[in-house]
């Protein structure tokens, strides 16, 4: 029986300390880690890794509940599967632990908020874009146009026999941007 930690943050920019001390102080024997990877994806290599690595009697420790699933019906797959495989299942931030009945209620209520709380974050994210349309806004980053100069110092490079990578160095555009340049009609 052994105590496994699971960390996860969604950016490869984030890390994942915090996590690690908190599961460590819990007694983790071995902690996996998927950096860069978004809860949502199905597919999670170190997750998959852990669930391979587990056995019966094994506890999985988790930092916060939404570090191992984003929506409820995930999570609650999740840790039935844990548990029909005779693995335990805790989370430290919220103090939940499948080992008792009371655990696995409060596990399911839980999950429904989390669930909630990012459902009413997406429903307002998307009513403040739609508001930002109203009022002749766009969502995203600005369109930057295009610099007649610059169009004809991409086509002129290229002609030289340039690769795009190697043009956007050189008048300071990104690839894409030079591609979009040579894709253009005459400016």
């Amino acid at each position: 029986m052994a105590d496994i930690g699971y960390a996860r943050v969604s950016t490869v920019d984030q890390n994942a300390a915090l996590q690690h001390d908190a599961l460590k102080k819990a007694g983790c024997e071995r902690i996996f880690t998927d950096h860069g990877v978004s809860g949502t994806r199905a597919t999670r290599p170190e997750l998959d890794k852990m669930l391979e690595h587990l056995r019966p009697g094994d506890t999985v420790i988790v930092w916060k509940l939404d570090r191992l699933g984003r929506n409820t019906r995930n999570l609650l797959a999740l840790i039935d599967d844990l548990e029909t495989r005779g693995v335990h299942f805790r989370s430290i931030t919220e103090g939940i632990s499948t080992t008792g009945p009371m655990g696995r209620a409060m596990l399911t209520v839980m999950s429904a908020f989390a669930q909630l709380e990012r459902d009413q974050l997406a429903e307002r994210t998307r009513a403040g874009m739609a508001a930002a349309a109203e009022n002749g806004r766009k969502a995203g980053r600005p369109s930057v146009s295009a610099d007649a100069q610059a169009v004809k110092r991409s086509r002129e490079l290229k002609a030289q026999g340039l690769k795009p990578a190697d043009i956007g160095k050189i008048i300071g555009a990104s690839r894409a941007t030079v591609y979009r340049y040579l894709a253009m009609e005459a400016v």
